[in-house]
């Protein structure tokens, strides 16, 4: 029995195991010596790991608000809407840990950067997909809505986070030509860190999707069993 469940949750214990060893190992392995980012530059395996899960489950969240358009199911919405969610406070981390090595490479908690900014504007805009969601009392009408809302947030997001940040100069490494994830900044040893951190941040989103999602869909039940 315990040995079924280890197959079927092989993931989740991989999951611990990239996170811990993204936290020791973050904290021991030696970094750059680098002008003014010093051993900020650790943050490098919580910040932007953090980005890259978020993305791939807003990307993930997409991809059922699609599936629903074309098959409309309650499943289908409820692992679109917990899809989100988890990407929101992923971004929401994201956007915490960056203000935090800002603080200490830039001296402020927040400046005008087209990254930061562009950052800012995309949560907004999946906040209002929260609030949008719970200004509908008709299921239907509330799933349908959300879906359509959902593709637009993600098709503006990624032009914000990605795109627009490059085309104009910015202190934040990767945009207006100033390099990121080059040799500069991330060398042999923080390249056998940070990749298992992506790896293990992006598993830990899933699974939290995975419980919250379980979560609903009993309330769901529950519910039908009521109106039974």
């Amino acid at each position: 029995m315990l040995l079924m469940s280890l197959k079927r949750n092989w993931w989740k214990v991989l999951a611990i195991v990239l996170v811990l060893y993204t936290v020791v190992a973050g904290l021991l392995v030696p970094v750059p010596r680098l002008d003014i980012v010093n051993e900020s530059i650790r943050n490098l395996y919580f910040h932007v790991p953090m980005w890259f899960g978020m993305t791939i489950i807003l990307t993930t969240s997409v991809y059922y608000s699609i599936r629903y358009l074309r098959t409309p199911t309650a499943r289908l919405d409820t692992l679109a809407h917990e899809s989100a969610k988890t990407g929101i406070v992923m971004g929401m981390l994201g956007l915490a840990t960056g203000s935090m090595w800002a603080r200490y490479t830039w001296g402020a908690w927040w400046t005008s950067d087209p990254r930061l900014n562009g950052a800012a504007i995309a949560m907004l805009i999946y906040g209002a997909y929260i609030v949008l969601r719970s200004s509908f009392t008709d299921e239907q009408q509330r799933a349908r809505i959300s879906a359509v809302y959902n593709i637009f947030a993600f098709a503006a997001a990624i032009p914000l986070l990605f795109v627009l940040p490059r085309l104009t100069d910015s202190l934040h490494p990767g945009a207006g030509g100033n390099p990121g994830f080059s040799n500069y900044d991330l060398d042999s040893n923080m390249r056998m860190v940070f990749y298992p951190a992506v790896i293990g941040w992006t598993l830990i989103g899933f699974w939290i999707t995975q419980v919250s999602s379980r979560l609903e869909f009993l309330k769901q039940k529950m519910y039908e069993k009521q109106l039974a």
